[in-house]
């Protein structure tokens, strides 16, 4: 089995995976000087775009193909290869098509969407200049497309939505919503979808504190919400996007309403994969290579499913004990360090609550 990596930034993570299973590795990278091009079997550097990755599986016929892109603006490309190579070439492409990809990469694309499927959202409105709010403060604006927390501002009077328009032309508005921030994970393939854990991701602050810099954990406890819910509400959510690969949302709870709502939808390997990992044993990239070579099984996943309780803290420079080969993998560790130099994050894992707190004050 032979299969082409779209993008070098993500390959560690399931370099080890891919060795395991025998398979033959193929790898694109418009940047020379990119990390991890040491891994796979063979590395293509090509130009940006997806003509060349399609060119490089066409001759190296390879079975199929995995595209590892952690950032927005070249998913759309990547759907429209997909469609391309799949309808043309039968080479199965593990990404989400055109549809999902245009209903989840604008946020007022998935605000509609959202209500089409009868999903609760913030009540929001699209402003064109600072006048036409008609909401109570504070608010948030945003901008269609971005990612990351890039271009959101927590608005507390009319003075800093004109601050805000001073830069651009239109805005998202959307009420604050007081309350816990939720991720999740779905995966599907083939029209089958398996919602994983919850992730808690911490408190809203009228300060805007990106999720970086917040304490994670899984799984998500937060008093009053039902995971079931969560889990559900995803399901249904990739359910109607009918696509493949992984589906990360974002869900706020409400702690005046005591509602959960959905905030947005990434169709793309996310930043809380490695808590989702730690908390119940299932891995999402590795999950696509299973997607690829014909393996990935509900009832696999189901019957993989493990316990425990997890958390991810922002540090800095880790200088702690080394984690074993590979380093990347909960199968043998009981914590992994990621991120780069100066912005790493632990995350660790135990089966119990005090486990986990002995583990964390042992690393850090």
């Amino acid at each position: 089995m032979k299969l082409l990596f779209i993008g070098s930034r993500l390959y560690d993570d399931l370099d080890w995976y891919v060795r395991s299973k025998g398979i033959e590795s193929v790898l694109t990278e418009s940047n020379e000087d990119a990390i991890n091009l040491d891994l796979p079997d063979q590395v293509f550097i090509v130009p940006r775009g997806m003509d060349g990755p399609k060119q490089v599986a066409l001759m190296q016929n390879v079975d199929a193909i995995v595209p590892l892109i952690g950032i927005d603006p070249p998913l759309i490309d990547v759907a429209h290869m997909k469609e391309e190579i799949e309808s043309e070439y039968n080479i199965p492409v593990i990404a989400s098509d055109v549809r999902a990809v245009e209903l989840t990469s604008n946020k007022i694309r998935t605000k509609s969407f959202y209500e089409e499927i009868g999903v609760a959202t913030p009540q929001y409105q699209i402003l064109n200049n600072p006048n036409e709010l008609k909401m109570d403060f504070p608010v948030v604006l945003k901008q269609g497309e971005g990612q990351g927390g890039k271009d959101i501002k927590v608005a507390h009077s009319i003075d800093d939505v004109e601050e805000y328009f001073e830069e651009f032309d239109q805005a998202l508005c959307e009420k604050f919503v007081e309350g816990s921030e939720i991720s999740i994970e779905v995966l599907g393939y083939g029209g089958e979808y398996v919602a994983l854990p919850p992730i808690y991701k911490g408190e809203t602050t009228l300060e805007g504190t990106h999720p970086l810099n917040k304490v994670k954990t899984g799984p998500c406890m937060v008093e009053g919400l039902d995971n079931n819910l969560v889990q559900h509400t995803a399901y249904k959510i990739a359910k109607n996007l009918d696509s493949d690969g992984i589906f990360e949302m974002d869900f706020m709870f409400s702690k005046e309403t005591q509602q959960l709502y959905a905030i947005e939808v990434n169709t793309r390997p996310n930043g809380t994969r490695y808590l989702t990992t730690a908390t119940c044993g299932i891995n999402s990239l590795c999950e696509l290579v299973n997607m690829a070579i014909g393996e990935f099984s509900l009832s696999k996943i189901y019957d993989n499913l493990e316990y425990h309780y997890s958390t991810e803290i922002p540090i800095g420079n880790y200088e702690g004990p080394s984690p074993k080969e590979p380093i990347k993998s909960f199968e043998d560790n009981d914590f992994v360090v990621h991120g780069p130099e100066g912005y790493q994050r632990v995350t660790a894992r135990a089966d119990s609550k005090e486990g986990l707190k002995q583990l964390v004050d042992k690393l850090t």
